[in-house]
């Protein structure tokens, strides 16, 4: 089984640093505030279990947390290997780069499968939340 995992972890990893033809121009996205992201607040997004925590799919080294996920790649270096702009997309809507990604859409209300009443038309994360997170990533570059 641990090889079935590794395997489709590996698949996840793929999927999420790859850019496919005609996602974007570039597989990037400018700014959505005129507020700098704040890393400090960022990471705080990506630990918060009330929400959507990024560590239920990726781990971090950095982070004291127990329990990092595995179903996506680790996060670890991804800021000195991403522009902003290029996570900015990732982290908004990943199906924009690669359709069948099993990353959820951190800031899109469109094409959203089984999303209750009392959050249809909601973002997960709000621009401000999104530049936060993007402030944190770009933090991890070892």
């Amino acid at each position: 089984m641990k090889g079935k995992s590794i395997r489709f972890a590996s698949l996840v990893c793929a999927a999420w640093l790859s850019v496919v033809p005609g996602a974007s121009a570039e597989g990037t996205h400018p700014p959505l505030t005129d507020q700098a992201g704040d890393p400090v607040r960022g990471r705080e997004i990506v630990r918060d279990t009330s929400r959507a925590s990024c560590l239920i799919c990726h781990s971090i080294s950095a982070l004291p947390d127990r329990d990092h996920g595995e179903l996506g790649p680790p996060l670890d270096g991804v800021g000195s290997i991403y522009t902003a702009a290029e996570l900015r997309l990732r982290i908004m809507d990943a199906r924009r780069i690669l359709p069948d990604t099993i990353m959820p859409p951190y800031f899109a209300t469109n094409d959203l499968y089984r999303v209750g009443a009392r959050w249809e038309g909601q973002t997960i994360y709000s621009a401000q939340d999104v530049e936060d997170v993007v402030a944190f990533v770009m933090t991890l570059v070892d």
